[in-house]
């Protein structure tokens, strides 16, 4: 039978509770489960495509497609595993699918409320994947903290879930302040949030408390008493300095064990070793390599939202550490070389530049120059999704000598259309209704062989997952390719060019994809890992000899 894992949140968002969930889940999979794990959102989008980055960070693409919060990649990293779609729950679909039934007569003419009704679709939707796959524990983070009035159907729902029998254990993740004045640790706070989940229905049988430093024997006992729960099971989750060394400090305090024996579950066998082996080297390194991220989703405010770009920074993480060096992130605005042309030799300073996705017009220009710097002054360079479009129409420009060369997206009336809609492709998309006009999800590209690209991956066909809408004109491929550009990976049909390369450049690939959110711990992403090796060569590449057929 599938065990369950609640994991909410109180007293303040941003805790970690993605986290939390991917490092319970990694040490329930290293003690030989198989587990996965779901993000529900109660946001009334339908997903997380038509959100801002800066307004909830990164969006997450699935291998079929699907646009969903950022701590999917948590899970995905964490337990390396793939997660599809149906394991993002939202308040929009939810309610979508409740009045589409409503619409369609399924409810026999009963009236339609948020209790039954809702929360039966809420509980459908949760044991979906363990009614598809045969999984011993789901894990379900519920989003938003306990006493908003958006998540109060899905702790219902959870809640009635254990009253019909379903095998499940309560984590709430809260957050134990150290106020400066006071100089202790406050456990006034954690009392009030589990306060307000107990209103609801729900007994926690966990406690993590996130906390600066190691939460002490005197706030556990506190906890304890006035939270109901056992002192033991109150978890400290303190500061660290990787966040994969959650997972250790999670078994050093035998969350496992502890979780197990509530569900009267034994399975002893576990290896660590490989974990803390990853850990370990982590902290040893002292060689640093410095990659600049030449963005534009870094403005909120007056803080800067690393979040809208996680996926990238933790490939670059992985890379790094496969090739022992420690990673620095220089987190470069676009804009700035808008404003102020003569910073652009800032991009000195790093070892590698790279410009990942995004929509829209602000920075595009700075991105331009910032390309053509890097080109020029042979830089290394990782260009992602907009990141290769760019490259294209950079090289369009200066190189093939088509002024004012651009993408339609960016200027529908540019003079020459390098980059822009394929209707064939469009036509393709909405007729088979996979993302509309939006390219989403996995997709196969044909390498060329002698290529940079084929030696990263060392295969002939790649899967990476897409999230974009323009293509490479193929109106303009003869063109660029003359004057240098390598096309070096091609959809099946040859109509899409899906991976970019300058032969003549110590690091110069860009890909339509994005690589970075197949990247893995302990197994990098090959474009990734191909640019850390680089800034460390500070060597042009040996020549190389070019086979058109895969």
């Amino acid at each position: 039978m599938v065990n369950y894992i609640i994991v909410t949140g109180g007293v303040i968002s941003g805790l970690g509770k993605g986290i939390t969930t991917a490092s319970i889940g990694k040490i329930l999979q290293i003690h030989g489960y198989k587990v996965t794990a779901m993000k529900i959102d109660p946001y009334i989008n339908c997903d997380a495509g038509t959100l801002r980055p800066t307004e909830h960070g990164e969006v997450w693409v699935t291998e079929d497609g699907g646009e969903i919060d950022q701590d999917l990649g948590h899970y995905e990293r964490f337990l390396d595993i793939d997660i599809l779609k149906y394991h993002n729950i939202t308040t929009g679909q939810v309610y979508g699918a409740v009045i589409e039934k409503e619409r369609k007569g399924k409810y026999l003419g009963k009236t339609v409320q948020p209790i039954p009704h809702v929360t039966d679709e809420i509980k459908r939707r949760i044991r979906r994947p363990a009614n598809e796959a045969k999984y011993d524990f789901v894990l379900v983070e519920i989003g938003g903290t306990v006493g908003d009035y958006e998540n109060v159907l899905f702790l219902e729902a959870v809640r009635q879930m254990k009253h019909e029998g379903d095998h499940m254990i309560y984590v709430h993740v809260t957050y134990v302040p150290v106020l400066e004045t006071v100089g202790e640790a406050k456990t006034k706070p954690t009392q009030h949030s589990v306060k307000l989940l107990r209103e609801i229905g729900i007994q926690a049988d966990f406690i993590v408390a996130r906390t600066e430093k190691p939460l002490d024997n005197v706030r556990k006992e506190k906890i304890s008493l006035f939270c109901n729960v056992h002192e033991e099971d109150v978890i400290s989750d303190s500061n660290v300095e990787n966040v994969y060394g959650v997972t250790l400090l999670f078994e050093e305090q035998e969350l496992c064990k502890k979780i197990l024996r509530k569900l009267h579950l034994r399975k002893d066998e576990h290896d660590l070793k490989a974990w803390k082996n990853f850990l370990t080297k982590i902290k040893k390194l002292d060689k640093k390599i410095k990659v600049g991220i030449v963005g534009k989703y870094f403005d909120i405010g007056d803080y800067k939202l690393s979040d809208s770009y996680i996926s990238v920074i933790e490939a670059v993480k992985h890379a790094a550490w496969n090739n022992n060096v420690s990673p620095e992130i220089e987190w470069i605005d676009s804009k700035l070389f808008e404003k102020q042309p003569e910073k652009i030799s800032n991009l000195d300073n790093v070892d590698g530049i790279i410009v990942p996705g995004g929509f829209g017009l602000s920075g595009i220009e700075g991105k331009i120059e910032t390309i053509k710097y890097a080109r020029e002054n042979n830089i290394p360079y990782l260009g992602l999704c907009l990141g290769m479009q760019l490259a294209v129409v950079e090289y369009a420009r200066n190189v093939c000598g088509l002024k004012n060369a651009n993408s339609t997206e960016i200027d529908k009336d540019t003079p020459y259309a390098v980059i822009d809609f394929i209707p064939e492709q469009v036509k393709i998309l909405r007729e088979s209704r996979y993302g509309a006009s939006m390219r989403l999800g996995s997709y196969p590209a044909i390498l060329t062989k002698g290529t940079l690209i084929h030696e990263l991956y060392g295969k002939n066909t790649v899967h990476e997952r897409h999230r974009h809408r323009y293509e490479v004109s193929p109106e303009y491929i003869e063109k660029l390719e003359k004057q240098g550009l390598l096309f070096s990976g091609r959809s099946p049909d040859g109509v899409l060019m899906e991976f970019m390369e300058l032969p003549d450049h110590p690091y110069f690939v860009a890909t339509q994809a994005h690589p970075e959110f197949k990247s893995r711990p302990m197994k990098p992403s090959p474009m990734f890992d191909g640019l850390i090796k680089a800034t460390k060569k500070k060597e042009k590449m040996s020549p190389r000899v070019i086979s058109s057929v895969a």
